[in-house]
């Protein structure tokens, strides 16, 4: 289990240099907080997932673990879970090459899942959900979702960066098609949510056969409006496959999705609106901190990717983004972000959800390098972070993450640690970003 380095117990005092800009920072605090956080992904993260996720039987990735890490009863594969896993299987063989065979062939794995039973063979596109046997349940129904379909282009993009795989390519390049034909909006921009298992828009709610009414989506999105959290991750899904296919309209859809979300999701003072109609008038609801910061990362990233990363509009929201959370999400006090609040008053939901804090870790550090200028703040936030993820987030009993923590820093005990939306991506992403970022700010990056 990880063991709590002296660097996140920075104060002031313990400056690096005299001048404020040095105060936290230097490459050796760089590097050493790179060694700590590291070695909590490579040593207490990732082999808790891998292999013990693996379905040798029914293939995939095996999504319910307990509290104690053993195997849960509800396996039911779902594709933003066996996304995630293989994304994040093909990120690390993509840049640990000592890890690489054995992260390929995990890659490999979930690609095979995807491509073959995740996959609709007669209508094409992703199912949302199956049951433990690759089989069409009530519990899903056949509908497909703009999420899943944008984290099956995310993952099968990584695949392709990780190992070549033709197969991984062809997949996200179906997918994409599969979505231009029955989902973009030509009129608004942007992307319908919903789908029929032919790909007919669900625009409305409907009754079943059996006289149930349906009136959300998988997401819980009113059918017939678009949402902030869709189109985020699509962002991410464009950003992946256009890094690998620098195909002309994947490069038009990564640049009007970006603007979407930079300029129609994204507002002032620095939040994200959750659900749109069509032509992307605002729906009221709350302000979702993790979100915020998370967003961000993706505006940053979709923009390095677009040759544009010094865009000043981009970096004023991405840093609006990052401000509010820190102002009206954030506790000042022990570190870690909470759950939700509003666009003028501070949070209300007052729980640290484990994907939010490593959403902001990454965040923080993002904003340090952007924007830190001659201001430890936002490297001062980070070490909190980072401080309060090793103290408290951290299953230090049974390892993994806890999935959530109240505002007096206990977990509630009995959570599972896997389930179909607990992967290891959110953790896994930060972590590996961080440690990538803090080496290279030192000027001595592994890649």
């Amino acid at each position: 289990m990880l063991v709590i380095g002296c660097l996140i117990h920075l104060t002031p005092s313990a400056s690096v240099g005299a001048s404020p800009e040095n105060q936290f920072s230097g490459a050796a605090v760089y590097l050493q907080l790179a060694d700590e956080i590291e070695s909590h992904l490579l040593d207490d993260v990732l082999p808790l997932w891998y292999p013990r996720c693996v379905d040798r039987e029914g293939g995939g990735f095996l999504p319910h673990f307990r509290e104690d890490w053993t195997p849960g009863d509800r396996q039911q594969k779902t594709i933003v879970f066996q996304s995630r896993m293989t994304w994040l299987a093909a990120t690390v063989a993509e840049r640990y090459p000592e890890l690489a065979a054995e992260y390929r062939r995990y890659a490999r794995h979930g690609l095979d899942f995807l491509a073959g039973t995740m996959w609709d063979a007669e209508h094409g596109g992703f199912f949302w959900g199956l049951d433990e046997e690759g089989k069409i349940i009530p519990a899903y129904g056949d509908e497909k979702h703009l999420y899943g379909m944008a984290f099956g282009i995310y993952a099968a993009s990584a695949a392709y960066e990780a190992a070549e795989d033709e197969r991984a390519l062809d997949l996200a390049k179906r997918a994409f098609a599969w979505l231009e034909h029955h989902a973009h909006d030509g009129t608004n921009g942007g992307y319908y949510e919903a789908y029929t298992r032919s790909g007919e828009r669900i625009l409305a709610p409907w009754t079943d056969a059996s006289g149930r009414r349906h009136t959300t989506d998988s997401l819980g999105t009113l059918y017939g409006y678009k949402s902030m959290n869709s189109h985020i991750h699509l962002l991410e899904a464009l950003t992946a496959l256009y890094r690998v296919w620098p195909d002309a309209a994947v490069r038009t859809r990564l640049e009007e999705v970006h603007k979407v979300v930079r300029d129609k999701i994204a507002v002032e003072p620095g939040c994200l609106n959750l659900y749109f109609t069509p032509d992307w008038r605002p729906v009221p609801d709350h302000d979702s901190f993790g979100h915020d910061v998370e967003t961000a990362y993706l505006l940053i990233e979709s923009a390095a990717a677009l040759d544009t990363p010094d865009d000043p509009a981009t970096l004023r929201m991405a840093r609006l983004l990052v401000d509010h959370a820190l102002a009206l999400g954030w506790d000042e006090r022990h570190g870690g972000f909470y759950d939700r609040g509003s666009a003028f008053h501070p949070a209300y939901r007052l729980e640290k959800v484990w994907w939010t804090q490593a959403e902001g870790l990454n965040a923080l550090l993002l904003a340090h390098d952007h924007f830190g200028g001659g201001s430890s703040r936002y490297f001062e936030a980070f070490l909190k972070q980072w401080r309060f993820i090793a103290e408290h987030q951290i299953d230090h009993r049974y390892g993994g993450w806890h999935a959530t923590v109240a505002a007096d820093n206990t977990a509630e005990p009995g959570r599972d640690k896997a389930t179909i939306w607990k992967a290891a991506y959110h953790n896994g992403r930060a972590l590996m970003e961080v440690s990538h970022r803090l080496r290279r700010l030192a000027g001595k990056g592994r890649h």
